[in-house]
């Protein structure tokens, strides 16, 4: 310092003086001196060989610069203030020019004092505004707390603002996004450095995971990683986009390709898989583990020959677990192929479901061999239902379309069979389409086209019986349907149709041999039942009648003419076997008892009774009464009693009945139920049950 007690101007403080004088920042709309001291720091009175520097709030959230030091050296950069910055966001000031605030700072090379326009001198919080006064001497502003929980020390203190200023030119380790300005001795237009990776402190909380997820955008492996995590957790729908993602960025890397089909194959999407699979191996033929999932699915497939030539590709030891499973679905498809070539369908279903159970489990044909024993061995009901848990392919695969099952090719042998159940359950253009479509796929398969020769055949011979039926020509119409028959000998709706020809003829005991071929092959086929009931009743066989009409009662509740047709039945078993039947209806209303001898006499009729024990004060048992007259008419087989215990207390007294409304049940003159007080629902059920 100068005797004349002004600060000594080094020529190195001069030149970076006058350099800092002339810099400028980009983006601003004039070029003002600019102050490169700290955002906020102290006003400081003025002393002897001394410039006090007044600064105000400007875009830096990280620079640490001291302004106002003694002698005119340039101030030290201090390289490690971004290294407490854990923001992680962009910030800069909200205005444009960087006095931007309360006031404006001309700085000085001369002697004299330095010069402030419109400064507050009174403390001021921080609080992250564009603009930001500086507090006295020793004061702290707020806000200034620092990750590791340190505070700033006096004229370090950042501003957080919210525009952005010159990114960051790498000089220090600065946060994502962070600011600093002129970081280089350079004058020239803003420069984006690449954001540092070597430490988790730069990015602050949660700043790694954004800056993973941000480079897994651009970066493929990063992708399949995160996709491998959520496949890991069963989470396939996930991991598939994650794949899809990859793939997009690199399309021709197999083991995105790969990852993708094992995506698939967890969401059951298997033709899609096997395309993918396909894909990677077309990229790269000797990529194993392609080649290995492959044969993985074609073994699920049920597709032997395809799983065998991609197990062992390029002489490769194939996996140990898929080749026992292999070895097994071969083993158990061979021998159901030999039982159905030789019509054993007892075997052909055993083996099919242990085929199955080996491995192949996503094999539409071998559940379809499951639905065609079953409809052989006559298990209608059950065959239908498996049908519904056929695995359904969703794209066709074209390795697979040459491949052959029991003889014919793969995709017409699941058509073949639905051909087989249509005509089962009498939808006959429908079992034409679906062998149409077979003969289409494999035309050149001698069981195919024969199959569909002989369903056209008999549609057109059930259709012919069906016109001739309704024109009441019964002896044409037993013939058509006949003819049907001989191409068909197990077709239950033929047999059921020319019974009811014979029917009409008066040709009972056919018809009843009819009913019984079509009941055989579908047992719970309740139009044959009917016709065989009515053919009985016709033959005055009521013991049989009997037996299938009750059978029908259950099945059909709620239709009165089966009921009328048991009950008729019934009276007249009870008169062969020369039992009285005295004043016996179907259908009547509910009669009023008003002695005990007509009530004894009521009770003992063939057949179920219902009692009603009541009394008319009641308002309960008023609103039974009604709802007996609802069952009444529901239960026309069912006689129906109502008793009033003022007004006949003797058959009260006898039936020992103390609480109203109460309901006793009689079947055949014996009390096999009494209810008291029950709701509608109950009552109705007890009726239900006895009425069967």
């Amino acid at each position: 310092m100068s005797h004349s007690g002004k600060p000594e101007l080094g020529l190195d403080g001069l030149s970076d003086r006058f350099r800092d004088s002339m810099s400028c920042e980009v983006n601003k709309p004039d070029f003002r001196e600019i102050d490169l001291g700290s955002p906020v720091s102290p006003l400081r009175t003025r002393q002897s060989g001394l410039i006090t520097t007044t600064t105000t709030s400007s875009s830096s959230s990280s620079s640490g610069s001291v302004s106002g030091r003694p002698g005119l050296g340039p101030a030290p950069r201090r390289s490690d203030a971004g290294q407490n910055s854990h923001s992680g966001e962009l910030s800069g000031s909200s205005e444009n020019s960087p006095t931007a605030g309360s006031g404006k700072t001309i700085r000085s090379f001369g002697s004299g004092p330095v010069r402030s326009e419109s400064v507050s001198t009174y403390p001021t919080a921080y609080s992250g505004q564009s603009s930001v006064n500086s507090p006295p001497l020793n004061v702290l502003p707020t806000g200034n707390i620092c990750p590791s929980g340190r505070i700033l020390k006096t004229g370090m203190a950042t501003s957080r603002t919210s525009r952005t200023d010159v990114l960051g030119s790498g000089t220090g380790n600065y946060g994502h996004g962070s600011i600093m300005r002129g970081g280089g001795s350079s004058v020239g237009p803003m420069k984006v450095e690449p954001v540092p990776t070597s430490s988790r402190g730069v990015y602050g909380h949660g700043g790694e995971t954004a800056r993973r997820a941000i480079a897994a955008v651009s970066d493929p492996e990063e992708l399949k990683k995160a996709g491998n995590e959520h496949y890991k957790k069963g989470q396939f729908l996930e991991a598939l986009g994650l794949y899809d993602k990859a793939i997009s960025i690199s399309p021709g890397n197999v083991a995105y390709r790969s990852n993708r089909a094992a995506a698939l194959m967890g969401l059951g999407r298997m033709g899609e898989a096997v395309r993918e699979c396909e894909v990677a191996v077309n990229l790269d033929p000797k990529y194993w583990r392609a080649h290995q999932r492959l044969a993985s699915l074609f073994i699920r497939l049920g597709q032997v020959e395809n799983a065998r030539k991609h197990l062992y590709v390029y002489g490769q030891k194939p996996e140990p677990v898929e080749l026992p499973k292999l070895q097994a679905v071969e083993k158990h498809l061979c021998k159901c192929a030999d039982a159905r070539k030789v019509g054993d369908w007892k075997s052909a279903l055993r083996e099919a479901d242990a085929t199955i159970a080996a491995g192949a489990d996503f094999s539409p044909q071998l559940f379809m061999c499951r639905v065609e024993a079953l409809l052989k061995l006559h298990q209608l009901e059950e065959a239908e239902s498996s049908i519904k848990n056929v695995p359904k392919l969703a794209s066709y695969i074209d390795s697979c379309a040459q491949t052959q099952f029991f003889g014919m090719l793969s995709e017409a042998y699941p058509m073949f069979v639905r051909a087989q159940m249509e005509m089962a359950l009498g939808r006959f253009d429908a079992a034409v389409s679906a062998a149409e479509r077979a003969g289409q796929i494999d035309a050149q398969n001698f069981e195919v086209s024969g199959f569909l020769r002989n369903v056209r055949l008999i549609a057109r011979a059930r259709a012919r019986g069906n016109d001739l039926f309704k024109s009441e020509r019964f002896t044409e119409a037993c013939s058509a349907y006949g003819e049907g028959l001989k191409l068909d000998p197990s077709n239950s709706i033929l047999y059921c149709n020319r019974a009811a020809c014979w029917f009409k003829l008066g040709l009972w005991e056919r018809s009843i041999e009819d009913c019984n071929h079509a009941l055989h092959i579908q047992p719970n086929y309740w139009k044959a039942l009917l016709r065989r009931a009515a053919s009985n009743s016709k033959l005055e066989r009521w013991a049989d009648a009997v037996r299938d009409y009750e059978v029908l009662r259950r099945e059909l509740p709620d239709d009165n003419e089966v009921a009328e047709s048991l009950f008729h039945a019934q009276v007249a078993l009870k008169k062969s076997l020369g039992e009285e039947v005295v004043n016996m209806q179907f259908g009547g209303d509910v009669e009023e008892v008003s002695s005990v001898e007509q009530f004894k006499a009521a009770i003992s009729l063939p057949g179920v009774s219902v009692v009603h024990f009541k009394a008319s004060a009641s308002q309960q048992c008023k609103q039974m009464a009604a709802f007996l007259d609802t069952l009444c008419s529901r239960y026309p087989s069912i006689n129906f009693l109502k008793v009033d215990i003022e007004e006949c207390q003797a058959v009260a007294s006898a039936e020992n009945v103390r609480i109203v409304p109460t309901f006793k049940i009689y079947k055949n003159g014996n009390r096999v139920k009494e209810i008291i007080c029950p709701s509608r629902d109950v009552l109705e059920h007890s009726v239900r049950h006895y009425s069967l």
